[in-house]
């Protein structure tokens, strides 16, 4: 089965937005500012919809692929993430042609046309127009509270997209205000101003994420998503608000956002990751998640899912009928992990011991032999509904959980007002903790090499890793960059360039086809 893009390119989007103070609905009616609330009121299963699309588009197969050729790592947000921990180094598995993320391992998608590259913009940029689509549909001032909080939620999630892109298409933002990042598109542009839309400043971009945060934050007030984790709260504004400040290096805003944020989960006990999880949206500690069930068109590939490639115990996919497909965990993060802390078992040990799943067995045979397990193949993931060899792909995947905002409170304090954050953290991994009075004996250096190791263990998989190298100057984390340090942002879609042309949108510095004074 293969569904067709509707949204090829952030430049097609012109063709699909009317002039002046004009929207269009998809069915081609044209309609006023003044008329959205009354037609909404006649249909309201219409807004409804158009959220409902937007959660979607973080988990849609079909971005890139076509009748023509059909890519295995087309499948949205989880894909990103893996694409992006592959470059991180500690994700890692065979280079060979059953490895969909090997040009990521290895740099080599660091090309204008290479297909991760395209997945990426693209994957980001579809989303941020279905939550156009919706603040086009909702007038800024309405009293409605439903549309409040859909507006909100649409505000958070273009938010959530330039996030992403700004630190994927440049250097972090300390240092990089005045570099190019990534066009700005918002729901009230024009034509002529789709048509005429150069890449945007680091700083302008900046600007736009926290301009959408600060008034979803004001939306959603109290708004609690529930078991309904796909739905953005007022929690996960915070979080998103955290990351940004964090990156911003304004600390005190991140800790203050972050302390927000916490407020809406409880992190996993040690006791519920001594086993294969992270799979299901329903754990406490899940502030925000893509939601599959099994009609799911990912799902219904059968093997352009996320479970196929990172899962170690689905019965369908790459790691279970390829063989050495499975993902393993860079030695060196391994040996990095204390004999203490839970995370150590979250992988195979050298001779293939992980008390996760030690005792597990499928009609009488180890875990292990029954899957053909290999020493340093994670164990993190479970599979759907945690039954090993399920053969249904329809796990959830995390977009942020709660661990990540006390790590944000716990860096951006300090050693001397965070250590007791990062220790009420590592309660939940550890079963011996040191104290306080030790981390805030760390030199600065030290304590921020120790968050970042927590984020390294806690975070496997999930996409992090890549940009917290970036985001704090420490690439030389990064063996095999070898110095390449333009590598750390990924080239502008040639394609991109063809459309909007090259003076609206330059080719980053070190790839082909950027200019010498860039």
């Amino acid at each position: 089965m293969k569904l067709s893009n509707k949204y090829i390119a952030f430049a097609s989007v012109a063709l699909l937005m009317a002039s002046c103070d004009l929207d269009k609905f998809p069915e081609g009616d044209y309609i006023s500012e003044e008329q959205k609330e009354d037609i909404i009121n006649g249909r309201p299963n219409l807004i409804t919809a158009e959220v409902n699309a937007m959660a979607a588009k973080l988990n849609t197969f079909g971005t890139i692929s076509d009748d023509a050729t059909t890519y295995h790592n087309d499948y949205g947000i989880p894909a990103v993430s893996m694409i992006l921990e592959s470059g991180g180094q500690d994700l890692v598995a065979l280079v060979n042609g059953y490895n969909w993320f090997r040009t990521s391992q290895n740099y080599s998608d660091r090309v204008y046309d290479s297909s991760s590259d395209e997945l990426i913009w693209k994957t980001f940029y579809n989303h941020l127009k279905a939550a156009n689509n919706v603040l086009k549909l909702i007038a800024a001032d309405t009293e409605d509270s439903s549309l409040k909080v859909y507006r909100g939620q649409a505000l958070a999630a273009r938010a959530y997209d330039y996030l992403n892109l700004v630190q994927i298409y440049q250097f972090t933002y300390a240092g990089h205000e005045n570099s190019l990042a990534v066009p700005i598109v918002t729901e009230t542009m024009t034509d002529e101003d789709m048509q005429n839309n150069p890449r945007a400043t680091v700083q302008q971009v900046y600007d736009q994420i926290m301009s959408d945060l600060n008034t979803a934050a004001d939306l959603l007030t109290g708004y609690d998503n529930g078991s309904n984790k796909d739905q953005i709260d007022e929690a996960v504004v915070y979080g998103l608000r955290a990351r940004a400040n964090l990156l911003m290096q304004k600390w005190a805003d991140a800790a203050k956002d972050a302390e927000r944020a916490i407020a809406g989960g409880t992190p996993q006990t040690l006791a519920q990751v001594s086993t294969p999880t992270f799979n299901s949206a329903s754990a406490s500690s899940w502030l925000w998640g893509v939601m599959i069930t099994p009609d799911n068109d990912v799902v219904q590939t059968g093997i352009i899912n996320w479970p196929s490639h990172l899962c170690s115990f689905t019965g369908n996919g790459y790691t279970s009928g390829v063989p050495d497909g499975y993902r393993k965990v860079n030695s060196a993060l391994y040996d990095l992990i204390p004999e203490t802390d839970i995370r150590k078992q979250w992988f195979l040990s050298p001779d293939n011991k992980s008390s996760l799943i030690d005792n597990e067995q499928i009609e009488g045979t180890s875990i292990v032999e029954y899957f053909g397990l290999t020493p340093y193949v994670n164990t993190k993931f479970g599979a759907y509904q945690s039954i090993f060899g399920n053969t249904t792909n329809a796990s959830d995947w995390p977009l942020m959980r709660v661990e990540e905002m006390y790590l944000i409170k716990a860096e951006a304090l300090g050693k001397t007002n965070g250590a007791a954050t990062l220790v009420e953290f590592m309660k939940k991994r550890y079963t011996t903790v040191p104290t306080e009075m030790i981390i805030q004996s760390l030199s600065d250096k030290d304590y921020q090499t120790l968050i970042l190791d927590e984020r390294r263990r806690e975070f496997f998989a999930e996409g992090m890793r890549w940009q917290d190298i970036k985001r704090t100057n420490r690439l030389e984390l990064l063996e095999t960059l070898n110095g390449r340090t333009h590598l750390m942002y990924y080239p502008i879609p040639q394609a991109e360039i063809d459309m909007a042309g090259t003076d609206a949108y330059p080719q980053n510095p070190g790839y082909a086809g950027a200019k010498e004074n860039e």
